[in-house]
C-alpha cells in the first residue's frame, strides 16, 4: 500500500500490472483504483507456479474477494505479444525486474510500454543498503543472481539491477524520471527467505570456478555473520513520463 501510495495511483485508473505474481501488489492497486477503475495483471509465468500457494491459487482467492470485480489476471502472457483494444492510465512494475534474465529483455518491455501508456510506476529492492542489518539481505540476492548465471532456475532473481541502471534503460526507451523515492521495507520477510534459499543450495556451487567458488564463500560468510536481527532492503520508486 505504501508503494502505490508513491507511485500516484488514483481512482477511476485503468492500470496495467506487468509481473502480478501472487497478487499481492494487485489487490493494493485494485483498493486504489476503486469500484470504477481496473486492474489489467499479466505474468510470464503458469498458474502453477508458485508456494506456498500457486498462482492460480492465490488469484482464485482474489478473484473471490470484494475487489476481485477490478481485477483481470493474465497468465503465460509476455508483454511483447499482448495488445489491448482499451489505453491504459499507467503501467507497473513492482519487483518484478530481477526475474528477467537479460537487461535486453526489460528494455524491450519498457519500449512497448511506452507506446502503451503515458507514466510508468516501478519498484525493486534498494541494492544500496543503510544498515549493516540489511546485509545479509544484500549478499543472499548476490549470492542467488550468480547462481543464475551458473545453474538454470526458475527463480526469482535471474539478474540484478541497481537503480541507475533501470534509470538508464527507462531512459533509453523514451521515459523521463519524475520522481525518485525510497519507501521503508525493513519489516518485511522477504530478506530472511531469501537468506534461507541461498543457505539452501550453497552444495550447488563445488563445481564452479575456484576463484569464483572463492567469491561465494566471502558472500555465505558475511551472509551468515550476523547473529542479531536482521532487515530486509528498503524498495526504491521510479516514476517515469
Amino acid at each position: 500500500m505504501d508503494l502505490v501510495k508513491a507511485f500516484g495511483i488514483k481512482k477511476g485508473m485503468r492500470v496495467l500490472e506487468i509481473g502480478c505474481g501472487q497478487g499481492d501488489t494487485t489487490l493494493a492497486i485494485a483498493d486504489a483504483v476503486g469500484e470504477n477503475g481496473e486492474v489489467v495483471a499479466i505474468d510470464i509465468a503458469s498458474p502453477e507456479y508458485g508456494a506456498p500457494l500457486t498462482l492460480g491459487q492465490a488469484t482464485e482467492r482474489i478473484k473471490k474477494s470484494i475487489l476481485g470485480d477490478r481485477v483481470n489476471f493474465h497468465f503465460e502472457t509476455d508483454l511483447n505479444k499482448f495488445e489491448s483494444a482499451e489505453p491504459f492510465d499507467m503501467a507497473v512494475l513492482s519487483h518484478c525486474s530481477w526475474y528477467f534474465k537479460h537487461p535486453d529483455e526489460l528494455l524491450s518491455y519498457f519500449k512497448k510500454l511506452r507506446t502503451m501508456v503515458n507514466q510508468l510506476c516501478f519498484a525493486e529492492w534498494d541494492l544500496d543498503f543503510t544498515s549493516i542489518k540489511q546485509r545479509a539481505h544484500f549478499c543472499a540476492v548476490s549470492i542467488l543472481a550468480l547462481y543464475s548465471n551458473y545453474v538454470n532456475n526458475d527463480g526469482n532473481i535471474q539478474n540484478l539491477f541497481y537503480k541507475t541502471h533501470i534509470q538508464q534503460l527507462l531512459e533509453e526507451a523514451g521515459f523521463k524520471i519524475a520522481k525518485a523515492s525510497i519507501v521503508d521495507a525493513t519489516y518485511l520477510q522477504d530478506g530472511q527467505w531469501e537468506k534461507s534459499y541461498a543457505n539452501s543450495i550453497r552444495t550447488n556451487f563445488v563445481n564452479v570456478p575456484p576463484m569464483i567458488q572463492t567469491l561465494f564463500n566471502s558472500y555465505y560468510e558475511l551472509m551468515n555473520a550476523s547473529n542479531g536481527e536482521e532487515y530486509s532492503l528498503n524498495s526504491y520508486i521510479l516514476v517515469a513520463k
